[in-house]
């Protein structure tokens, strides 16, 4: 989260104090769920896209990472946090970037599950979404993902693939940038979520990842003369498929802020990021959480949905929410504060780390389940995940 408003207060993370709980103030209660429902179209640039894949062609997602074109870094020795088990830090270009911050996480185990070591298309990946500003300190201006490899099968690589939105017509089809904070993404089956603040999500499909022409200058996007298609000098772009709208009868619409897929419930939970007072670029208010469900047996909404849980929360400045099982997990980058709550047990809260994002959950048949997030912070965007066990998970 990203913004002159926070900018001063998010200090890249150094050595952090153990996990240990302390009893919060107060605890989240229960919203009317009917008051938030969600609109979905998966079909709404059907056309646009058939014409794009038949002109440009697709790569697979295993096609991708064989042209993986970045090394990815182990984890700085003054990285610390309770309950560490592993994770990774981009290549320095991405890590000092000051036009470009990574916001939301989800894995190929969210994709999938745990069957076959959770893999997608014979890989076991780790999915990060960011956004770029036109310039250091400028506004928003287009937004991506990350791909990378997490399987001793593969090289430690990770590729960038721009999102984009499909235009004209189905005779000359193009794309143009999406320049929203994608502050959290969810990965389900084949369809990937990406949050859009002021109005819900949008939706890809990873089964059409298109091929660009590499050429031409870094701010051409889409189609050119000749029917050649550039894309900032990306190899890969994902064109939106859809979009699910959220609505509400509150007086306050949702700000989706980051959301986070509990493969338990075959739901998608979403919190708000706001302030007590005194901000300018955000909601001064008490933060929700919804949950909205998929589908029946399905990894898409249904075309009109009503959520099936809603909270009011006691905590601010929230960037990650993670929920699995009935238990929750929030991440306050401005109180450096991870916030556990059950509706039996209560809540806790753990220190936690500066700058921190998104969280999504990993579910594991043999070793422990982990909980993995990451730090927008320039200098110190370290992905890393932890033992949930170690955040009141049991």
């Amino acid at each position: 989260m990203a913004s002159a408003v926070l900018a001063a207060g998010l200090a890249v993370s150094g050595a952090l104090v153990g996990a240990s709980p302390a009893a919060a103030a107060a605890a989240p209660t229960a919203l009317p769920a009917s008051q938030f429902t969600l609109a979905a179209d998966y079909h709404q640039f059907d056309s646009l896209n058939s014409a794009l894949v038949t002109t440009l062609g697709t790569s697979a997602v295993h096609t991708v990472m064989e042209n993986a074109n970045h090394d990815r870094q182990p984890l700085p020795s003054s990285f610390s946090v309770a309950g560490l088990s592993t994770g990774f830090r981009f290549d320095d270009g991405d890590n000092s970037d000051c036009q470009s911050f990574p916001q939301g996480i989800t894995t190929s185990r969210d994709a999938v599950g745990t069957a076959d070591s959770g893999n997608y298309d014979g890989h076991q990946l780790v999915l990060v979404s960011w956004y770029t500003k036109d310039g250091c300190g400028g506004v928003q201006q287009r937004s991506r993902i990350t791909l990378a490899d997490w399987d001793a099968t593969f090289p430690n690589k990770y590729r960038k693939i721009l999102l984009v939105e499909p235009t004209g017509t189905a005779a000359a089809p193009s794309f143009k940038d999406i320049p929203i904070h994608a502050g959290g993404v969810s990965w389900y089956g084949n369809y990937l979520y990406v949050a859009d603040t002021g109005r819900g999500m949008r939706v890809f499909d990873m089964r059409k990842i298109l091929n660009t022409d590499t050429g031409g200058t870094a701010e051409q996007i889409g189609r050119q003369s000749g029917s050649v298609y550039y894309a900032h000098n990306y190899a890969y772009v994902l064109p939106q498929i859809g979009t699910v709208t959220a609505q509400t009868t509150s007086a306050d619409k949702l700000a989706w802020s980051s959301i986070s897929l509990d493969r338990v419930s075959k739901s998608i939970v979403m919190t708000e990021y706001t302030c007590q007072s005194s901000c300018t670029d955000y909601p001064n208010r008490p933060p929700r959480a919804v949950r909205f469900p998929f589908a029946s047996g399905a990894t898409t909404f249904a075309a009109a949905t009503t959520a099936s849980q809603a909270l009011q929360l006691p905590w601010y400045n929230l960037n990650g929410v993670a929920s699995h099982n009935g238990r929750w997990w929030f991440n306050s980058s401005g109180q450096k504060k991870l916030y556990y709550w059950t509706p039996t047990a209560g809540p806790s809260t753990f220190a936690w780390v500066g700058g921190g994002e998104s969280i999504s959950y990993w579910e594991d048949t043999t070793d422990p389940d982990l909980l993995w997030s990451l730090q927008e912070t320039t200098g110190g965007r370290n992905v890393f995940a932890v033992t949930q066990a170690t955040y009141g998970g049991g």
